[in-house]
């Protein structure tokens, strides 16, 4: 009952660290306008994204342009698209497989221990399904970090982070704990029993 309890957590987790996967990716708010020096006019915000870049005025309006050509991006931004497009799939794929070995479930035959095995290896695809989310995350991050700190950038076009990489780290992070509880509801083997099993009596002793 634990183990299935166990399981439920992790896929509920896991589901909802791929939502936040799905929409950090979706998101323009990858990096924002940094307002940094003197003369920085804040009348218009700038955002990019993994697919498009927006500028939102005071005024409330939006507009955005996604980009021409795929050739023209950086490597950071190619990288951190694939990395998330692998991840969102990956990660679908072991929830897939997470449902079929969930004790909650009839899929999968009725023996208890293959299907718990099941469950472990969802998790494990879910596990590294978060982990090109992190690295994606992480990558994309060291290239804000960088480009902010290089005295050749001009100061109007640095940028900090936006909120969607926050989204995609949450998401990362909540897909890893569901993972690890998927791969951690395996139960371990039989264990033998302490006490003697009894035996029935030798025909010998009545000769």
């Amino acid at each position: 009952m634990a183990n299935s309890g166990l399981q439920i957590l992790g896929f509920a987790l896991s589901l909802l660290g791929l939502i936040g996967l799905i929409i950090g990716t979706i998101l323009p708010q990858w990096k924002m306008s940094a307002y940094v020096g003197d003369n920085i006019i804040t009348a218009v915000a700038m955002y990019e994204g993994l697919w498009m870049s927006c500028a939102f005025q005071s005024t409330g309006q939006i507009q955005c342009k996604v980009y021409d050509s795929i050739l023209q991006l950086n490597s950071a931004l190619q990288a951190t698209r694939a990395l998330m497009i692998v991840s969102i799939i990956v990660t679908l794929a072991g929830l897939g497989v997470a449902c079929m070995g969930m004790k909650c479930t009839n899929c999968g035959g009725d023996d208890k221990t293959r299907k718990s095995r099941i469950a472990m290896t969802g998790g494990i695809v879910i596990l590294v399904g978060a982990l090109a989310s992190v690295v994606a995350c992480s990558w994309y991050a060291h290239d804000i970090i960088q480009a902010f700190y290089n005295p050749f950038t001009p100061v109007n076009t640095k940028y900090e982070f936006g909120s969607a990489i926050f989204i995609a780290w949450a998401g990362a992070f909540l897909a890893l704990v569901g993972g690890a509880m998927l791969t951690a509801s395996c139960p371990r083997g039989k264990s033998t029993p302490k006490y003697p099993i009894s035996r029935p009596p030798s025909s010998k002793e009545y000769v």
